[in-house]
C-alpha cells in the first residue's frame, strides 16, 4: 500500500482595495511544483474571515471586475446589518464564496480547466492576507 504524502506551505497576498479579486494560480501552481507530488489533490485555504478562495474564468481581466459588480450587489453596506466593525458585508461575501477550493493534482501540475484560474477574493481590505497551500498525494 502507498504511504500518503504531504506538503503545505503558505504565501502572502497584499490587496489593496475594498473588494478586490486577484488571480493567484501562479503562486499555487509553485507550491504544486515544490512539492514534488506528481498526483492527488491540492487544498487552497484563505485563512481569514472576510476573504475567500474561488476558481473562475481566468483569461479575460473583465471577469475580476464583472465578480465586484456582482459582490457589490449581493452583500452592499445597509444600515440594518448589527455587526459592529462594519465590515458585516465582508462576512456575507466569504460565507457565500467560501474559504477554500480543492482542485485534482495530475503529472506534479494543477489540473485545472483550459480557461480556470485560482482567485483569492477580498471583500475587506486593502489587507496583507495569508493563503495556505496543501498538497496531498
Amino acid at each position: 500500500m502507498k504511504r500518503m504524502t504531504c506538503f503545505q506551505d503558505d504565501f502572502t497576498v497584499k490587496t489593496n482595495k475594498v473588494k478586490e479579486i486577484i488571480l493567484i494560480t501562479d503562486q499555487v501552481a509553485d507550491v504544486v511544483k515544490r512539492s514534488g507530488i506528481e498526483s492527488g489533490i491540492c487544498l487552497v485555504y484563505a485563512k481569514h474571515t472576510t476573504s475567500a478562495i474561488s476558481i473562475n474564468e481566468a483569461v479575460d481581466p473583465s471577469v475580476r471586475l464583472d465578480l465586484v459588480t456582482a459582490f457589490n450587489h449581493l452583500s452592499p453596506q445597509l444600515e440594518q446589518y448589527r455587526h459592529m466593525e462594519k465590515n458585516s458585508p465582508a462576512h456575507v461575501l466569504a460565507s457565500l464564496v467560501g474559504p477554500s477550493e480543492a482542485i485534482p493534482v495530475r503529472d506534479k501540475a494543477l489540473f485545472l480547466g483550459t480557461w480556470q484560474g485560482i482567485y483569492f477574493c477580498e471583500f475587506d481590505g486593502p489587507r496583507i492576507r495569508k493563503v495556505c497551500v496543501q498538497v496531498l498525494g
